[in-house]
């Protein structure tokens, strides 16, 4: 739930979590709880809705509204920072353009494990079982809604839990928490929504394409790679954590593509980028960092490359995964 250069790597970064760790390994998920969650992943890519949020973490606050459109076309999407330096972002369907009007930037790319509120959950959800244990909850209101509660707890420490408030009739999501041993790692709550009806698409366009034809462009191009193409491996990833894909992609700053393996758990996705070592001064030093919310970042040098792995995982995990990464 969540929004490098690290940040460069991602445009907003998005995550969810809930509840206490170390359950029962061997305790069964709640079948009910599971089907609500498919309904959860699907709800977004089926229903208009236009309302405010707030994203909370470690004491900072930002609101954001959202405008989402599903027509013959698919999936039409505005979103705008309300608190801060302003940014918005104009989705058609996997297409992103990022509007960052202080640094006169306009940023293109696709969507890959990007997850934007409350567009959380990946779809197909699949193996959600294995790592962790799904639980219909309590009822709550939010927002003007009566929500259904799912919890989600983590079989291991390897990952976060979640937490979830769902709207019972469509599945959308109103209220999404990462907790960690009981703790609020981050939270998103709508303050006002809408579902359904009609909206006009003109609402859709951005505040900033007139001006923007004079901005800087960067188009974030990537490519998908067969198994194996690109050279390099996670050997020894955390129980549950499987690739799902491999790319070569530009990315802000960077001069060349750099290579990205993306590994998940069904529901935390990692990723890892692979880049020849620059040597310069402002490169970031070897180690683990935190950057907002959910998210930890882990950066070591192998040989002449610089490895950074980044997720929504805690802190020894992503070191696991960096850790894990050779040549094969």
């Amino acid at each position: 739930m969540t929004q490098v250069s690290l940040s460069s790597l991602l445009l907003t970064v998005i995550v969810q979590s809930a509840f206490a760790q170390n359950p029962s390994s061997s305790s069964p998920s709640s079948p009910e709880a599971l089907n609500w969650l498919q309904k959860i992943a699907a709800a977004p890519r089926h229903y208009n809705y236009v309302g405010t949020f707030v994203y909370s973490s470690e004491g900072q606050i930002e609101t954001s509204r959202i405008i989402h459109l599903v027509n013959e076309e698919g999936e039409q999407e505005k979103s705008m920072v309300l608190d801060g330096p302003p940014r918005e972002v104009i989705r058609n369907n996997d297409e992103m353009r990022c509007y960052l009007p202080e640094n006169k930037t306009v940023v293109t790319e696709k969507r890959w494990l990007r997850k934007v509120f409350p567009a959380l959950l990946p779809q197909p959800l699949i193996n959600l079982d294995d790592n962790y244990i799904v639980k219909k909850g309590k009822q709550e209101r939010v927002s003007d809604y009566a929500s259904q509660v799912i919890e989600l707890e983590p079989r291991d420490d390897k990952r976060y839990g979640q937490k979830l408030w769902m709207d019972p009739n469509t599945g959308l999501l109103l209220k999404a928490a990462v907790m960690d041993k009981g703790r609020v790692v981050e939270q998103f709550v709508f303050t006002d929504l809408k579902i359904g009806g009609e909206i006009d698409k003109d609402l859709l366009k951005s505040q900033y394409s007139g001006q923007a034809t004079e901005w800087r462009k960067t188009n974030l191009v990537s490519s998908t790679q067969g198994s194996g193409k690109l050279g390099w491996q996670v050997k020894d990833p955390p129980p549950g954590f499987k690739k799902i894909v491999e790319m070569k992609r530009n990315l802000s700053g960077k001069s060349r593509p750099v290579a990205h393996i993306a590994l998940s758990d069904g529901l935390a996705a990692v990723s890892v980028f692979i880049e020849p070592s620059s040597g310069e001064a402002s490169s970031p030093v070897e180690g683990l960092y935190h950057s907002r919310g959910a998210i930890n970042i882990y950066t070591r040098t192998l040989g002449d490359n610089r490895i950074t792995a980044i997720g929504e995982v805690p802190p020894a995990t992503v070191m696991q995964i960096g850790n894990s990464v050779t040549s094969r």
